[in-house]
């Protein structure tokens, strides 16, 4: 098991790597064009990328909205919603989201069987909450180490204890402060660690796939 911080990352998904298939679930903006830039990005790296509309086709600009909207639909139904997304495609994915979206991202990299890998962004449940943890899955966290939601709200200390239990686990925490610091379109974006984060993830993915 590996628990990382903030440094140099070891380098990109080069020519040859494997490619792999990836259900994203965006955050409580909804299926925003900065989730729709993240996923192109990893398209272009070869990889196959899913990202279901949890919320009907709207969007908000803020995350008391988002989240609102969620509780008036039911955290049932938007877990359906992800549910159904997986439905039609293979069982080996990885499963990704941002935020909100990690929650039935990482109900089914729990539950569904061939799981390849599993990717949380901005947040992390505790693995009881969906049963354990299935062997063999590798599963990377990414978060802010000053952003109050991710650290002061249960997720990092989820992250901590799943990379605990878990062999091929890693937590990544970048030097910043925004929860959604990854969202090129977003006024909270930070580049600089949305490019480590980036190399991270197309390492993980090259490596799964």
């Amino acid at each position: 098991m590996t628990n990382q911080s903030t440094g140099a990352a070891t380098g990109a998904a080069g020519t040859g790597a494997a490619t792999a298939e990836v259900l994203l679930f965006h955050h409580a903006l909804g299926l925003t064009d900065g989730i729709h830039a993240f996923a192109e990005e990893l398209r272009r790296a070869g990889h196959t990328v899913h990202t279901p509309d949890l919320f009907g086709g709207r969007t908000f600009d803020s995350i008391e909205a988002g989240v609102g909207y969620a509780r008036e639909v039911g955290w049932d139904e938007i877990m359906a919603r992800g549910e159904r997304a997986a439905e039609s495609l293979p069982a080996g994915l990885v499963y990704a989201g941002f935020s909100l979206g990690v929650v039935p991202a990482q109900k089914l990299a729990q539950t569904r069987a061939g799981a390849k890998g599993a990717l949380f962004f901005y947040s992390c449940m505790p693995v009881a909450e969906f049963g354990s943890w299935p062997a063999g899955v590798p599963v990377q966290v990414h978060g802010a180490d000053a952003d109050p939601i991710f650290m002061d709200e249960g997720d990092v200390d989820a992250a901590r204890e799943l990379v605990a239990a878990v062999d091929d686990a890693e937590l990544f925490l970048y030097p910043a402060d925004q929860h959604y610091f990854a969202d090129s379109t977003l006024p909270s974006y930070d580049a600089d660690a949305t490019e480590l984060l980036l190399r991270r993830v197309l390492e993980f993915l090259g490596r799964v796939g």
